[in-house]
């Protein structure tokens, strides 16, 4: 990491959002990975996928996370230190992913999907997930596991559009989860993270907001984050030659705004996001 992809004083947000699409595999960008910043852990967990695709797409996004980690740690990203919060006593299970070394005060999730990244940083804890949009089919085997008011709301709609509304349920869903720490060994079924709004709607899980990040129309994502109050979010598409090593890596500096979030809806920054997730 050089000096410049330190970021100013004002940076993250209170959400930092960043979408990374990987290379394609046998490429001369997926050559150009810098796989040495890895642990051991992260080279041999690639190592195990047997898709070239998945493989490459894991390496992105875990060489995307250690940079923006070092951009906010100050400290070259090789020598971030990764860890898991413990899980629940007397089990095997761990929870949310952290940054062990150096101490920093910075809450991470990663979560990638079908040749999308999503990276999100805070400084308090975050959930992240992205989404393929699934098939009717997925809808109509995973759609019952919702919680039963999502059910019902996913159920009135045109069957057209239930494959992109329950994505984005169960991208909101996950992200909470993992939020949470607890992913999918919490039932879905416990949590309400609908779009209904009246005083008959379930209430929403206390304490977190849960926010729709928009990816273009081949994926959902959504992030949830631990306030009580709308936080500023931004998203920032993270060009593959940030991830490159050596000399030929550019800094962060040159991931584009897509769009941020204040208060309301999203706005967008259209010339850059159509270039970074339409094309």
């Amino acid at each position: 990491m050089r000096p410049s992809d330190a970021l100013g004083p004002g940076e993250p947000a209170d959400l930092s959002l960043w979408v990374v699409r990987p290379p394609r595999p046998d490429t001369p960008a997926a050559s150009r990975l810098a796989v040495g910043e890895l642990d051991a852990s992260e080279t041999g967990r690639a190592g195990r996928f047997v898709r070239p695709q998945d493989r490459v797409q894991y390496l992105a996004a875990h060489i995307a996370l250690r940079r923006v980690l070092a951009a906010r740690a100050g400290c070259p990203p090789g020598a971030l230190r990764l860890g898991r919060e413990p899980g629940p006593p007397g089990t095997r299970f761990t929870g949310r992913p952290v940054l062990v070394d150096p101490p920093a005060p910075v809450h991470l999730s990663l979560s990638h999907s079908h040749g999308l990244i999503l990276i999100g940083t805070a400084s308090v804890v975050v959930g992240v997930d992205v989404q393929r949009v699934p098939t009717q089919k997925t809808v109509e085997l995973c759609g019952p596991s919702l919680h039963p008011a999502e059910w019902s709301e996913l159920a009135k709609r045109p069957a057209a559009r239930q494959p992109a509304a329950f994505g984005q349920l169960w991208a909101r869903k996950e992200a909470y989860l993992k939020g949470l720490g607890t992913g999918l060994r919490r039932s879905p079924a416990l949590d309400y993270v609908g779009d209904a709004a009246d005083l008959c709607a379930p209430p929403h899980p206390f304490g977190w907001i849960v926010r729709d990040v928009p990816v273009g129309s081949r994926h959902t994502a959504a992030a949830a984050l631990a306030v009580a109050t709308e936080p500023t979010i931004t998203l920032r598409s993270l060009p593959v030659s940030c991830l490159y090593g050596g000399d030929a890596g550019q800094p962060l500096s040159a991931a584009p705004l897509l769009a941020w979030r204040r208060k309301g809806s999203w706005t967008l920054r259209w010339s850059s996001w159509e270039r970074a997730l339409r094309g």
